[in-house]
């Protein structure tokens, strides 16, 4: 059983018996234990409803537990987790009351046994402040091309009503942070005078706890877009904006590549009974809730046709090519550049056959071995010889039933999708 602690309270003198597996938010100057831009009271963006606030903190105390509880083995041998984790939130009585359903969630979503424990402690206060002002909707944006892609034809269809988007980005690596700049301001060239905000938010645990303590380590985490959607729900709901969750349908009902990547290898965040039980758990504690994505039922290849459709394939092209979908940044180790993608990982595969079905020219740098370590990298993290097994197998209704779609979705539009995205992959020269 792994157990830690998400404090809003600066640590003690002399530090709590639990301090090496506590995570101390308790403002925007938590370094080095904590990495925040805001604090925990989400002050700064105004009037974000209190159990928005709540979410967050669960969002951000979930992802910095699956970070520091290491898995054993790999792919479909790891193992299932117990994790044990106390919150502090702003009110303990709705959330006890979906404890059991919260719990679930999580467990669909990282593969793991979850136990909550909510503490009420509101923190220091903090100035109020205020964001998204004069936006009609909220948009993530992560950087990646399917969240570039939502962000860009959200504001070209507000552009043509005259209105206005918010645009949420988390961010914790240092490389991000200039990526999702960037894709922002194309956004903003693209179409003037649409973008009311761009809030780029940190929230993560360091490496060391305030003792000096290896907080630990683990790479296969399933939960961070938990927080990314917990960060966009709390900047709407100042407004009560809808947010756009732009993700490609066919990513999102995740159908494996095999039985080794059932696990907590693949992401579940916009799978759509997981935004559907999200709903109903937010909805239950009276948390703003609206979210939405706009693309369950595009592939990615479709997706990419939109923007080409909407700005000329050659704009698209350079557009989507600055964008990144990458899951890998290791290869850096071994001398790739910071912006190279591996061009292995099932990100990058699915990003190569998009830009082959919508006929737009690639113009992403993809790792090209230049010794043996880069070579070895590669074979390691590749998916390719799995994509071929996958695609050479039959998709049918028992592979179907096996994806845990909701019933009030027909199964024959999944299994439409599944055949789009399937044929997108299958021109792409493996």
């Amino acid at each position: 059983m792994f157990e830690f602690r998400l404090s809003v309270l600066p640590p003690t003198d002399p530090l709590p018996a639990d301090a090496a597996t506590t995570f101390f938010w308790h403002s925007k100057h938590s370094l080095p234990y904590f990495h925040a831009n805001v604090g925990p009271r989400l002050a700064e963006y105004g009037l974000v409803k209190p159990r928005n606030v709540d979410f967050v903190r669960i969002a951000a105390a979930v992802l910095a537990a699956d970070r520091s509880a290491s898995r054993s083995g790999r792919l479909s041998r790891w193992n299932q987790r117990d994790i044990s984790l106390t919150i502090d939130v702003l009110a303990v009585g709705p959330w006890n009351a979906v404890r059991a359903d919260l719990e679930r969630l999580l467990g669909f979503l990282t593969g793991d046994a979850w136990s909550l424990t909510f503490r009420r402690e509101v923190g220091a206060s903090e100035q109020l402040g205020s964001a998204a002002v004069g936006a009609e909707r909220a948009v993530l944006l992560s950087g990646g091309a399917d969240s570039a892609t939502g962000a860009l034809l959200s504001a070209i269809d507000l552009a043509s009503r005259g209105e206005k988007q918010v645009l949420v980005s988390h961010w914790a690596s240092t490389n991000l942070r200039p990526l999702q700049t960037r894709v922002a301001s194309e956004i903003e060239r693209i179409a003037r005078g649409t973008t009311a905000d761009h809030i780029k938010v940190r929230i993560a645990r360091g490496r060391h706890a305030p003792g000096g303590e290896s907080y630990g380590r683990e790479d296969s985490t399933r939960s961070r877009s938990l927080l990314f959607i917990a960060l966009g729900l709390a900047v709407a709901s100042v407004r009560e904006l809808p947010l756009w969750l732009p993700e490609n349908g066919y990513a999102s009902i995740n159908p494996p590549l095999s039985k080794s990547r059932r696990g907590s290898l693949s992401t579940k965040t916009t799978h759509p009974k997981f935004i559907a039980d999200l709903k109903r758990v937010l909805a239950a504690v009276d948390a703003h809730h609206d979210v939405v994505n706009p693309y369950a039922y595009s592939t990615k290849g479709e997706m990419f046709s939109s923007v080409s459709d909407a700005i000329g394939a050659a704009e698209a092209s350079t557009f989507l090519s600055v964008t990144w979908s990458c899951s890998h940044t290791g290869a850096r180790t071994y001398g790739s550049g910071p912006n190279v993608a591996c061009g292995v990982c099932f990100g990058c595969v699915l990003r190569k056959a998009s830009f082959v079905a919508s006929g737009l020219d690639d113009h992403t740098q993809y790792l090209v071995p230049a010794n043996a370590e880069q070579r070895n990298w590669l074979a390691d993290k590749t998916v390719v010889s799995a994509m071929r097994d996958f695609l050479a197998a039959p998709f049918g209704e028992y592979e179907l039933s096996r994806l845990q779609i909701p019933a009030d979705i027909p199964l024959a539009d999944v299994a439409s999708l599944v055949d789009r995205g399937r044929d997108e992959l299958g021109h792409l020269a493996l």
